[in-house]
C-alpha cells in the first residue's frame, strides 16, 4: 500500500468480479462503518476539494462475458474501479454513476426497422439516409405507437428519416442498430455487483448520498453521453430532447472530475467531448479539473465485425490535448495532476 492510500477491506475480494450476485448491504454498511472509524475517514460534507467521480455505464450488459453488448476487458476494468474507490476512498467526494436504460421500441433497435418482407435488421446493422430513401429500411409500423400522437406513422417516418440526416452532418455518421441492451428491470441494466459494493461501501463510509444519472429512455434518439442526446430536434424544429444542464453544472462545480467505465469508444468519449465542449464554452482551461483513468476503460471490439480502438485512442489523444489529464488507476489520487488533497 502506498502512502496515504487507504488498504482494501477485507469485504472486497477480486475473484468475485465475475460473479452475478446480490450485494449483502446490511453486512456492508456495517463493515464500512467499522472501517470509516478505524482509519479515521470523515463525512464527504467536509471536504475542502471536492472530487465527483463518474463511473460511466459499468453494468452487466456491458461488462459480463455473455450479456447482451460486451466489452472486452471490462471486467477487469470493473475490478480496478473497486480497487481505486477503495484505495482513494478518503479523497472522493461523491460516485455518480451513469447507467444506460433502454425499452423495446427505439430508434436503434431491430424492433423499430423492417424491411420490404417485415423483417427486423440485425445487430451491428448500419443504416443510411440512402437505405431509408430507397425504402431497403422503413420504419416498423407497430413502433407508431410511441409517438405523440400515438399511431402518426407518417410522422415517426419522417423523425426517422431527419435523425438519420442530422447524424449525418456529424462525425457521428450513421445509425448504428444496436443488440437489446441495458434493459430497463432487467439483470442486465444494473451495475456490476462489484462496483456497485464499492459504490455503497464508499456511501455508508463517507455518510454520501450516491447521484446515479439516467440516460438512454427517449427511443427517438441515441444517447451515448450521459450530458445530451444525439440529436435534440425533430423534423419540424421542435425540441425532442434537452442538453442535461443540471448534470453539467453539477460536475464543472466540483473541483476535480474522475471519469472512467465503458466504453471508452461511445458513451465514455462522447460524455468527455460533450464536457470538453461545455467546458470550452466557458472556460478552456477548466479541461485540467478533468481526469480519465486510462486502465479502467475499454473500447467495444467485435472480432470479425467492427473495431473501435483506433477512435478511442484518438479521441483520448485529442483530450489530453485539450488538458485533461490521462491518469491510471495504479497511481494513488493524491499524485495526480492538480490534485490538492488533504
Amino acid at each position: 500500500m502506498v502512502k496515504n492510500q487507504l488498504p482494501l477491506p477485507p469485504s472486497y475480494d477480486p475473484a468475485k468480479v465475475g460473479e452475478l450476485r446480490m450485494v449483502k448491504y446490511q453486512e456492508i454498511a456495517k463493515s464500512a462503518k467499522e472501517w470509516a472509524g478505524k482509519h479515521g475517514i470523515k463525512p464527504a460534507a467536509s471536504d475542502r476539494f471536492k472530487v465527483c467521480l463518474m463511473p460511466i455505464d459499468c453494468q452487466v450488459t456491458f461488462c459480463f462475458p455473455g450479456a447482451e453488448l460486451p466489452v472486452a476487458g471490462a471486467l477487469d476494468d470493473c475490478n480496478r474501479t473497486a480497487d481505486l474507490i477503495y484505495r482513494n476512498l478518503r479523497w472522493i467526494t461523491r460516485i455518480s454513476p451513469t447507467m444506460d436504460t433502454h425499452l423495446y421500441f427505439a430508434i436503434f433497435h431491430a424492433a423499430f426497422w423492417v424491411d420490404e418482407k417485415g423483417n427486423h435488421p440485425d445487430p451491428m446493422t448500419m443504416i443510411s439516409v440512402d437505405d431509408q430513401k430507397s425504402g431497403k429500411w422503413k420504419v416498423n409500423p407497430a413502433a407508431a405507437s410511441i409517438t405523440k400522437p400515438a399511431g402518426n406513422y407518417a410522422g415517426l417516418s419522417r423523425h426517422a428519416l431527419h435523425y438519420s440526416e442530422a447524424l449525418a452532418k456529424t462525425d457521428k455518421s450513421i445509425l448504428i442498430i444496436w443488440p437489446y441492451h441495458a434493459m430497463l428491470g432487467g439483470i442486465g441494466h444494473a451495475l456490476v455487483p462489484q462496483v456497485e459494493e464499492a459504490i455503497f461501501f464508499h456511501s455508508v463510509a463517507r455518510s454520501m448520498q450516491v447521484a446515479p444519472e439516467i440516460k438512454g429512455g427517449n427511443p427517438l434518439t441515441e444517447n451515448y453521453s450521459v450530458l445530451r442526446p444525439e440529436v435534440l430536434d425533430g423534423p419540424d424544429g421542435k425540441p425532442i430532447a434537452q442538453r442535461n444542464v443540471h448534470f453539467i453544472e453539477t460536475l464543472l462545480s466540483y473541483d476535480a472530475i474522475v471519469i472512467l467505465g465503458q466504453a471508452k469508444s461511445h458513451c465514455l468519449a462522447f460524455s468527455v467531448q460533450d464536457l470538453l465542449n461545455e467546458i470550452n464554452s466557458k472556460d478552456p482551461k477548466l479541461a485540467k479539473k478533468v481526469h480519465l483513468v486510462e486502465d479502467c476503460t475499454s473500447p467495444v471490439v467485435i472480432p470479425g465485425v467492427i473495431d473501435f480502438t483506433k477512435q478511442a485512442d484518438e479521441a483520448f489523444a485529442n483530450f489530453k490535448v485539450a488538458g485533461m489529464n490521462i491518469v491510471r488507476s495504479t497511481t494513488p489520487m493524491d499524485q495526480w495532476p492538480g490534485m490538492q488533497l488533504d
